[in-house]
């Protein structure tokens, strides 16, 4: 029960500019995402996150997309991805999502006033594309029960001095052209 470690642990780095860059199944979809890894993750978000009534899970597109559809099948709850592309259905909320690498707008169909939703993705970096993702969910009146990312990189982001919490699985940084796990378990 630890591919995670390892697999984050013999990632490849690379850099881009003066940033080094770990390249991970989960986070990139290369290397090869093994089913043994996958089934880790989603054994170990059921166990931490708190799913007790929730209505859906939500995820921002791409690579939050594989972890949340393997969870909602596991659990039953129905699957919201956050896309990037507009589709002018009713009801669709934008938002604005600003990371480290890009500014581009979203868009939220299907969550509703009331509605209790976990919030799922990848990596937690900058704290950008999750910090617009719950200021959007707030702004339709969602209940956000819980909020996990299978991986953070340590060091300050968005969310810092805001009221959400993420939970992370394990918490990472890259130094040296090696990945360092900071904390084997995450946060909360």
């Amino acid at each position: 029960m630890d591919q995670l470690r390892q697999s984050l642990l013999d990632a490849p780095i690379i850099e881009k500019g003066d940033y080094e860059y770990f390249v991970h199944p989960i986070s990139d979809g290369v290397p090869m995402l093994e089913p043994g890894l996958l089934r880790e993750i989603v054994i170990r978000i059921i166990r931490k996150a708190n799913i007790e009534d929730v209505d859906k899970i939500v995820t921002p597109a791409a690579m939050g997309i594989h972890i949340s559809t393997a969870v909602s099948l596991m659990t039953d709850i129905p699957l919201v991805v956050i896309r990037k592309r507009e589709y002018g259905l009713d009801g669709e909320v934008a938002l604005s999502q600003q990371t480290g690498y890009s500014d581009n707008e979203m868009y939220i169909n299907d969550v509703t006033e009331g509605d209790r939703v976990l919030v799922l993705d990848d990596v937690l970096s900058t704290g950008g594309t999750m910090k617009a993702v719950l200021g959007a969910l707030d702004g339709i009146g969602a209940d956000v029960a819980d909020v996990v990312a299978v991986i953070k990189k340590a060091g300050p982001n968005k969310l810092d001095d805001s009221p959400y919490e993420v939970k992370t699985l394990i918490n990472v940084t890259v130094e040296d052209g090696e990945v360092v796990i900071v904390d084997e378990h995450g946060d909360g």
